[in-house]
């Protein structure tokens, strides 16, 4: 026989040349098979985050007629799954990126302040999401934006840096989880100058370009939004030179691609803010053939699915097939064993908006469906409070300066204006939240319905904005969860406190005077931040008020202050003055300058001495945003 006459190197080379035609995908000779074939036996999927700054979803066509076309994404789309609604919690970097590596509603664990003045630490029992991925075998990478608000700790990255990037993996069979922002989207590339502008045409004519209805009718404002749509189109070309990255690795289709906006958009408005253009973000995810057994959906579907950020990280676990940590808030999206009909169900999201840099106010917000439910726990501060990074764009400063002309309608000047308590949008009607059925007594019931939903998620979320920051981080910011549960009947109290301002004076006012003269320290400071929303309506009532110089508590004793400006009882500036001058706590000078602040910019009270001579004994950066305001110098 044949076989008998050949030698045993001459029966190997047979051998493997008939091999190679019967299973190609083998290694031949030491030279690697195509990846393609390869990676169908992948162990677990590569998962991909492309990130982009500051864009709400308005300025996509995909998800706005009005928007630019982004072909690129438009691919992912008809390769994925396009999402309506998702949601970012906050409308700013930190606090939404604190969220999305933690997986936790950022008020129950202490992150939910823009900057933070002191980090804090992970909840018991829980690492950052790229760390379980690691431990599993995953090679993690992040370039580079991470802007947390909690301690990172260690193992959460093999590498974090401009340089990171899943093709530096060292072993090609291990899956890779890699993170990547793209920064020219940021707001900061709105502050251009009038040279920019007679420098840079942007693509589509601003004289064609639709606005936003709040926004005055200027070339100015046409400008700015031709020139982000333009940035929203080098997010396209981005995404697409990432996706051609994938595809001529060969692992594309063994990758889920995340793209999203990492909370809302730029223009004036919007980030920072809790509607709908601050934390209705871009979200198209792309599904990979080999994996699509994890999607109970179909390639080109656009799930009506509620998700938010805290359902990010679990999401990326359940896809890995990996067990979600107990901390985690949210619920994941995809992955093995979810199904569509559960998924569809849900319609629910929940935001929050507090410190802004130097800036305070507490919002928090309610989405159900079609409906938008806005509470703002300070109403008399406007939207266009001073904040010096948002005035450094130029449509900002103009649309402020409209206002003091006299110069806006009642839609535009809004932002400038106190604010109601509460608020409630038809987001099928109203999509810009501009027509507020709070007083509809058609809608009584669904804004009574919105309120409680809100109140039962802040009560069972242990919500540490209630607590003022100085407080905060002086007690609560070593272990804030701990401190939560316990300060939970508190809480409680002080949601049911701050519902006052929900309702009518004459069926809340003996409440709020017995809580001034025998409540707890916070029980009095939310008393008068009660009393304050109702504003200069019941100013003939002030004689009832404590006198605020037998305060005791600065915190309160603040807030007495605020009230008796805000009922334009007396100059509250030489009380701020003697107060601010008086505190060794930067971050309750911080707190005290917001105020001094407001009543500088929009009260009818002018300071007996310069603002820009007043001594502040503490400092942290954000007291020095104010001082530098405050001296003209910002």
């Amino acid at each position: 026989m044949l076989i008998k006459t050949l030698t045993i190197p001459s029966f190997r080379l047979i051998l493997i040349a008939l091999l190679c035609f019967s299973l190609p995908c083998l290694t031949v000779f030491g030279n690697k098979a195509p990846e393609k074939e390869r990676s169908i036996s992948a162990a677990k999927p590569n998962i991909v985050f492309l990130i982009s700054e500051d864009n709400s979803k308005h300025f996509m066509e995909l998800f706005d007629p009005n928007g630019v076309s982004t072909p690129a994404i438009e691919e992912m789309a008809s390769n994925g799954l396009t999402y309506g609604h998702a949601f970012s919690n906050s409308p700013v970097c930190s606090v939404a990126r604190s969220t999305l590596i933690t997986g936790t509603l950022a008020t129950r664990t202490g992150i939910h302040l823009h900057r933070k003045i002191k980090s804090a630490p992970m909840p018991d029992g829980l690492e950052m999401f790229p760390a379980y991925l690691r431990k599993a075998g995953y090679y993690t990478t992040n370039n580079a934006k991470k802007d947390y608000n909690a301690q990172e700790g260690e193992g959460v990255w093999d590498e974090s840096s401009y340089q990171a990037s899943w093709h530096n993996n060292p072993q090609s069979e291990k899956p890779f989880f890699h993170q990547e922002t793209f920064t020219e989207s940021h707001e900061s590339r709105l502050h251009f100058d009038k040279e920019r502008m007679n420098s840079y045409h942007p693509t589509d004519d601003p004289a064609q370009v639709k606005l936003f209805p709040q926004f005055p009718e200027t070339p100015l404002f046409r400008y700015t939004t031709a020139y982000h749509r333009d940035k929203i189109r080098e997010i396209d070309d981005w995404v697409a030179q990432k996706i051609k990255e994938l595809e001529e690795a060969m692992v594309l289709e063994d990758t889920f691609i995340f793209y999203f906006g990492d909370h809302g958009g730029v223009l004036p408005g919007s980030k920072g803010y809790l509607y709908e253009t601050g934390i209705n973000v871009p979200l198209v995810v792309r599904i990979p053939e080999n994996w699509k057994h994890l999607v109970p959906y179909q390639k080109g579907d656009s799930p009506e699915a509620f998700v938010s950020f805290i359902d990010f990280a679990p999401t990326v676990l359940r896809l890995a097939d990996l067990e979600i940590p107990e901390p985690m808030d949210g619920q994941p999206f995809l992955g093995k064993g979810l199904e569509r009909e559960a998924l569809e169900s849900r319609d629910e999201a929940y935001g929050h908006a507090d410190r802004f840099d130097e800036k305070y106010e507490m919002v928090r917000s309610f989405r159900k469906g079609k409906w938008k439910y806005i509470r703002s726990y300070q109403p008399w501060y406007p939207d266009g409070l001073q904040n010096n990074y948002r005035y450094k764009m130029l449509a900002f400063a103009e649309w402020r300066s409209l206002y003091d002309q006299g110069k806006l309608d009642t839609i535009e000047a809004a932002f400038f204006e106190a604010k109601p308590v509460e608020m409630l949008y038809d987001l099928e009607e109203d999509p810009f939240e501009t027509k507020n059925l709070a007083d509809d007594p058609a809608r009584t019931s669904v804004l009574n319905g919105m309120r409680e939903g809100l109140n039962q998620w802040l009560a069972a979320n242990n919500d540490l904005g209630f607590l003022p920051e100085n407080l905060l981080v002086n007690e609560a910011l070593d272990n804030p969860v701990a401190y939560g549960k316990a300060f939970h009947p508190e809480l409680v109290k002080l949601i049911h406190i701050s519902n006052w301002a929900t309702q009518p004076w004459r069926e809340v006012r003996a409440n709020i005077f017995s809580t001034l003269q025998s409540g707890s320290y916070l029980e009095r400071y939310w008393a008068y931040m009660a009393a304050a929303s109702f504003g200069k309506s019941i100013a003939s009532e002030y004689g009832e008020f404590p006198d605020w110089r037998e305060e005791k508590q600065p915190m309160v004793q603040l807030r007495a202050i605020e009230l008796m400006g805000i009922l334009e009882i007396d100059n509250p500036f030489p009380a701020l003055f003697s107060w601010i001058q008086g505190t060794r706590d930067p971050v309750a000078a911080l707190i005290g300058l917001n105020t001094l602040v407001y009543f500088l910019d929009h009260s009818r009270f002018e300071p007996q001495t310069d603002p820009g001579d007043l001594v502040v004994r503490v400092s942290n950066p954000e007291v020095e945003r104010r001082l530098a305001y405050l001296k003209g110098t910002w």
